[in-house]
């Protein structure tokens, strides 16, 4: 099932057609992941390209498991802003207490979020302010 997924997530598409299709598709794809589709992924994630690990960020809370928490985590040692505040706020969706430890665990994230309030634009302050809302509870 990696494979699909990673052609999937390869394909060049435009904005509306993943948000419209793509992500759906994906994101059903990975309820079907089994343990080695997710060791694959987890080892391959942090080669891909920078769209193909922005549209996966978007994809992975369907079951808000440690497994996408750890490839989110993963993720979130970037560069890209936009990987970045997709994967926060993708990470909104982890609520529960082994997942708000094992982000509060890496205080790095926290103080990103909180420097990047004070550059980024309302949509996106909104969603880093929730993020911290919901993490700091």
């Amino acid at each position: 099932m990696y494979k699909e997924l990673d052609n999937l997530l390869a394909t060049d598409t435009t904005v509306d057609s993943w948000y419209d299709d793509g992500c759906v598709i994906a994101s059903e794809m990975l309820t079907e992941f089994n343990p080695s589709d997710w060791d694959e992924l987890s080892n391959q994630v942090l080669s891909k390209p920078i769209d193909w690990q922005k549209k996966l960020a978007y994809c992975l809370d369907n079951e808000c498991n440690v497994l996408e928490l750890n490839i989110l985590l993963s993720l979130l040692d970037t560069n890209d802003e936009e990987l970045f505040e997709i994967c926060v706020d993708t990470l909104r969706s982890f609520t529960d207490q082994e997942s708000k430890k094992l982000i509060l665990d890496n205080p790095k994230i926290l103080q990103r979020v909180n420097d990047l309030l004070y550059t980024a634009n309302l949509p996106v302050k909104k969603i880093l302010q929730d993020f911290l809302s919901k993490i700091l509870l």
